[in-house]
């Protein structure tokens, strides 16, 4: 079954929009674990627009508690390797994968003023800095994913330079099944180069993640690349549930990537 870690970070951007505690990004990763969600993804981002670093420590230490009943959940952490501290409090992603000792860190190429990640790595060239990375974070006990377009040479690359998994940037195929529609052969033809990237991932020994704007419409489709452990879904699915619920909607995300009706 592909796990389903629900990305927390809308819920942090609501709560800063307005100040103080409300809602608090605690009490909905233990809503959405209560719902059958597998793990919890943040993605802190230096300019602290969402995720803060104490929201990843609480997290971490939510998870930990948590661990005695229920070791499956996996506390994932997104972010850029390179981020280090700044200034208003921010203490950089070493430090923050240091302190929560996250079971999986995903590395993702993004820019302090990117507003959501949009492209994988480009692993041609030097990528001495970035195995030290990789290095670094595997020593502190995290399983080390690196967030890729679904390119066949770069995924060789990835696993060239040791790291764990990729996590697919499926950005591409929900445009894709949102253009055309989920039946179009568009949309059939990205699902391909999906499913080619994945399968090519596992013959070279790496798992594989997916995520972005994956949702209740197009994860049907989807979910037929058996290949894929996990995937990662927060903008979606947390725009769905001000309609429905939280509850209701991580169940609703459950069943689609289960295949039930």
């Amino acid at each position: 079954m592909t796990a389903l870690s629900i990305n927390l970070n809308k819920v942090a951007l609501l709560r800063n929009a307005r100040g103080g505690h409300a809602p608090s990004v605690t009490d909905a990763a233990e809503t959405v674990l209560g719902a059958g969600a597998d793990g919890i993804t943040v993605h802190p981002r230096p300019d602290q627009r969402h995720i803060r670093p104490d929201d990843v420590l609480a997290l971490a230490r939510l998870l930990e508690s948590r661990s005695a009943s229920r070791s499956d959940v996996e506390f994932n952490i997104e972010g850029n390797p390179f981020a280090g501290p700044r200034d208003n409090g921010y203490p950089g992603f070493d430090a923050l994968i240091e302190r929560a000792r996250p079971q999986q860190a995903t590395l993702v190429p993004d820019g302090d003023n990117q507003l959501t990640s949009d492209h994988g790595f480009d692993l041609r060239g030097d990528n001495e800095a970035l195995i030290g990375k990789i290095r670094r974070y595997q020593g502190l006990g995290a399983r080390v994913s690196l967030f890729m377009d679904p390119d066949l040479e770069q995924i060789t690359l990835a696993r060239e330079i040791g790291a764990d998994r990729i996590e697919l940037f499926t950005g591409p195929f929900a445009e894709a099944v949102a253009e055309f529609g989920i039946d179009h052969p568009r949309s059939h033809a990205s699902l391909a180069s999906y499913q080619a990237a994945a399968r090519h991932a596992v013959e070279l020994g790496l798992g594989v993640n997916a995520g972005h704007d994956l949702d209740v419409d197009n994860l049907p489709l989807f979910r037929r690349i058996a290949e894929v452990s996990e995937v990662s879904i927060g903008h979606a699915l947390i725009a769905r549930a001000l309609d429905d619920g939280l509850i209701a909607t991580v169940r609703a995300f459950r069943r689609a990537l289960d295949g039930e009706s």
